[in-house]
This record gives C-alpha cells, structure tokens and sequence, in this order.
C-alpha cells in the first residue's frame, strides 16, 4: 500500500492522509502479524483538526441543534454499533492483543455509555434562581464548552473514548480525538459510523501519531477549550502543566493502586474468585485492577496459597484461542517496564510466588506475562508503590479494621478499591473511610455509566460517566434579565 494511499485520518469530514505522507504500521501484540497501515499525522495536521472543529463549533452546525436530537443522534450510535458489534470486537482484539469475548464485553459497555448520555442528553437545561425580585427573571443555563481534545490510552480503546465522545456530543460540543497510536482502528471505526449517520463536518476530527508530535497541541492551543486524558500520571501531569498556559479545563483519569481487602469472614470462594478476577482480566492492563490484595492475617496464608495455585493455571493466549483466558501486553516496551518493575519489587524483598517470566516458547512471538503473585510485600515496596500496569498481584497483610483502612490509603492514587466482608457494618465503615473513587463491596470490577467514576488525589481531576460526566463538557452561564428596566438613579441625572 502506497502512502499516499492511506487515509485514515479525519478532518473536517473527509477522510484524508497525513500531509507529510508518513504511515505506521499496526501489529497485533499476541502474534506480531500485521493488522494495518495509518496514517502518521504531523503537528500542523492536528491544528488543521483543532481549526476546523473550532470553525463547526462557532457555526452553530451542531451546538445549536435541540439536546433532544442530539440524544437522538447517540441512540442511533449505539444501535449501529450493535449492527456492526463483530467488526467492532474483532479491530479491538487485533490492535490489543485482547481475548475476543473481553473485546465483546467491551462493546456492550460502549453502546451502553452512548445509550446513557443518549437518554439524558436534554434532560439538563438549566434552573431557575430566585432573585427576590418578581420583575426579574434569572437563569442559569449549561452550554457547551467548545472544542474538546481528548487523547485516549490503549488499554481500552473505545470504551474510553466514548466515555469522551458521548458526553461531548450530547451537550453540543466540537472535538479532535487521538487515539494511542498503537490501538487507532476502532476510533477510526466510531468515527465513520458518525459521519454516516449524518454529524455535520468538522464536529468530529481524529488525528492519529505519538503524543509529542500530534497530541501536544490538544493541550496548548488556545482554540482548545477542555483537554480530556486518560493514560500515565506522568504524561497526565505534562497535560496539565501545558494546559494551564491557555488556562484551559482539563479532565484527567491517571490510575490507580487500588487495595482489594479482604476481611476473614468473607465469603472465601468469592473472594478468591475475585481476587484472580480483580488482578488478572484484561491481563491487569485495567486503571482500577485490584493488584494491591490487602488480606487478614487470620487466612491470609490459606488465601494466597491457593491464589498462587489458580494464578499458575492460568491459560494465555491471542484473541482468537479458544483456549487462553487471558492475553498479552500491548509492545515489547510495555512487557520491559513491567519485567523491570517485577524484578525491583522482589529486589526490595517481595518474594515471588509465580509468575514473574514470558511463557513458554508457544508465546515467543507475542508480548506475553505470566500472572504473576508477590507476597510478603511491605508499604515502602516498588510493587506496591507503583502502578505496575500488568498482571500482577502484590500482597499485604493486616489484623485490624483500622491497620487494614491505614494500609489501603497509604498510597498516592485513590481511583478505585473493595473490601470483603459477611459484616456490613464493617463493609459501611471502610467503605465511607477508604479514600478511592469507586468502592466494590463483595464484589471488583463492575461499572454502571449511570454512575460517576474518576479519582482522589493523583488519580486524577473531574468525572467521567454520571451525570457529572456530562457536565464536565459543559459551562454554566447565570443570565438576568429585568422585565421592567428603569433608571437607576445611582449618578445624578445632569
């Protein structure tokens, strides 16, 4: 395929390539086989994007449509999804190396994300204030923000960018999205079904390439209203740092280091059960993976032996083995970091349970990691300090309700956590102490769109989902308006 061939980019509704001709290359991370070419856009391609969703927005083209059909609008988005939910599933097991029932499930979330900001979209016009004047009338009103970049990790491609893109468009706003340049085809995908299903020009731009060249103007220029990122604390932190240039909002969703404590009382196999699950779906590569395991001293040698036992059982392959129940890291960069971090945290005195090495020669040419267990795990550990982003579980140990709160907020993040215990007076007491965004009570993992999800501390700034998620894309301006005017007669009258 010729450069000059590849079109993936999309700038004020037309499909179109990168203006240096540069491309990429997409391989799968379970087998290396390629899965396509893109285009690699340059700096001046993201400000032509910025310009034209700037130009869509001031135009009114979209802004000023009734909420109601621009609910209408997301409605038919999930639908077609739905219709298309196989072509959807297979590019984002492709580009991520992802199972495919885990891309499937993925799908379900993101139709019902576009669904929920679908139904709420013109549900928020605004209130009434009481100005203590009968002659006055005064409100204040949500309007859209402007124009909105957003730049989207690999982990979960579009389900994090429909968490950006539903909401954005329900209140009527312009946006330029960059995928993370290793997972680009299933945003690109979103994109088409939009335009086909008639959004006007310039309303959705994608931009694809490296954060240093094509997403950095997302968070500095001035016709950037909202920058919205999800990914790294480090990267998270630049973004806001050059944000704050144009003082611009930001949005950020950085990680977590999130504890699942477990209690003595709690149902075991369930717990168990979760455990394994809050640690390893998606091979750990999940913001809110439960990879701190916080266990009562009481069971916790029980507990993690036969943790330990599961996670060797554990079956990984690529996305279309019927056999794997879990699949690769994303590049061979990431599978470095996460061997490095692995190698520091037994270096510190973590004792390496299993896990901890590539597979066996049948995952050679795929960026795999084994599930891996660390215990005897303290505070001050790099395991624990760090996100390691991977399959990996480190585990402490505790006696007390209180040592076991202490432990759980004894890190800088504060996205997500669970607690397990038969007594709901202690899961409502370290549920309401545990300084986390989201807690799990006998449970990991599940969402609901319908509820605000996002961080404490470095995990991040804003919500996403909720009602809150929708108001992040939005401003709210007061208008008063006096139905009798008169003269003030503040200055004299000369």
């Amino acid at each position: 395929m010729s450069a000059e061939n590849v079109e993936t980019l999309f700038i004020n509704g037309q499909w179109v390539a990168a203006s240096n001709q540069a491309t990429r290359t997409i391989y799968c991370p379970a087998d290396g086989s390629e899965v396509g070419v893109v285009s690699e856009a340059t700096t001046e391609d993201t400000e032509r994007a910025i310009a034209a969703a700037r130009a869509a927005f001031e135009s009114g083209v979209w802004a000023d449509k009734p909420a109601a059909e621009r609910g209408d609008f997301l409605l038919a988005v999930a639908a077609s999804i739905r219709e298309r939910k196989d072509e959807f599933a297979r590019a984002e097991a492709l580009d991520t190396g992802k199972r495919l029932v885990e891309a499937e499930g993925d799908m379900e979330d993101i139709i019902s994300a576009f669904r929920h900001f679908g139904k709420i979209a013109d549900h928020y016009p605004g209130r009434l204030v009481d100005a203590g004047d009968p002659t006055v009338v005064s409100r204040v009103v949500h309007e859209p923000i402007g124009v909105v970049g957003m730049i989207t990790p690999w982990n979960f491609p579009l389900l994090q960018a429909s968490w950006k893109i539903a909401p954005a468009i329900a209140t009527g706003n312009s946006f330029v999205i960059k995928p993370a340049e290793l997972t680009p085809h299933t945003t690109m995908l979103i994109v088409d079904v939009m335009d086909k299903l008639g959004l006007p020009a310039g309303v959705a731009n994608v931009v694809l390439g490296d954060g240093g060249t094509v997403g950095a103007p997302l968070s500095t220029h001035k016709d950037i209203d909202l920058v919205s990122f999800t990914g790294g604390l480090i990267t998270g932190r630049k973004i806001a740092e050059s944000a704050a240039h144009t003082v611009k909002d930001v949005a950020l969703e950085l990680g977590g280091k999130n504890p699942n404590v477990i209690f003595a009382d709690a149902d075991f196999e369930a717990a168990l059960d979760n455990a394994l699950n809050a640690g390893f779906l998606d091979s750990g590569l999940v913001c809110s993976a439960g990879t701190r395991l916080i266990v009562q001293d009481t069971i916790a040698e029980q507990f993690v032996d036969e943790l330990v036992r599961r996670a060797a059982n554990i079956v990984m392959g690529g996305p279309f083995d019927d056999k794997a129940e879990t699949g690769p890291l994303v590049s061979a960069e990431h599978r470095d970091k996460v061997t490095d971090y692995v190698n520091r945290g037994v270096e510190a005195g973590a004792r390496l349970r299993t896990g901890g090495n590539w597979g066996g020669p049948e995952h050679e040419n795929g960026y795999f990691y084994a599930p891996t267990v660390l215990d005897q795990c303290t505070s001050d550990n790099p395991a624990v300090v760090e996100e390691g982003f991977g399959p990996v579980i480190t585990v402490e140990t505790f006696s007390t309700e209180d040592e076991a709160i202490a432990i759980a907020n004894d890190t800088d993040y504060g996205l997500a956590g669970a607690v397990w215990s038969s007594d709901t007076g202690v899961t409502n007491r370290v549920s309401r102490k545990l300084r986390h965004g989201t807690i799990w009570v006998n449970d990991y993992h599940p969402y609901l769109p319908q509820a605000e999800w996002g961080g404490f501390k470095q995990s991040g700034i804003g919500r996403e989902l909720g009602i809150t998620g929708m108001e992040e894309y939005t401003v709210s301006k007061h208008i008063y308006e006096n139905t009798e005017p008169a003269v003030s007669g503040w200055f004299p009258q000369k």
